[in-house]
């Protein structure tokens, strides 16, 4: 299961988002979203989880959960087909 963790704070890294998702399962990969001019955290990332029990205890147990002074949010991402439109592109 792809699970999208949000409100980040900007210096949490791949291996600490790992090491807080380990402890509830197996993870395929972490994926933390950069800025592609400047290499900075956006403040959200995935976390991929192949057991979907697993992946489900991870976001019941870590959601509204402080990591460096800030609640996550944490839940089952959305394909990129299903997200709703942010308004006009000029």
């Amino acid at each position: 299961m792809n699970i999208y963790v949000g409100n980040l704070a900007y210096g949490v890294t791949q291996e600490e988002l790992r090491d807080a998702f380990g402890t509830y399962g197996e993870i395929s990969s972490v994926n933390l979203i950069t800025d592609k001019f400047t290499g900075d955290s956006k403040g959200f990332g995935f976390v991929e989880m192949p057991n979907n029990a697993e992946a489900d205890a991870a976001i019941k147990g870590l959601n509204e959960t402080p990591l460096k002074g800030r609640n996550l949010k944490v839940n089952q991402a959305k394909p990129r087909g299903e997200r709703p439109a942010r308004g006009p592109r000029w």
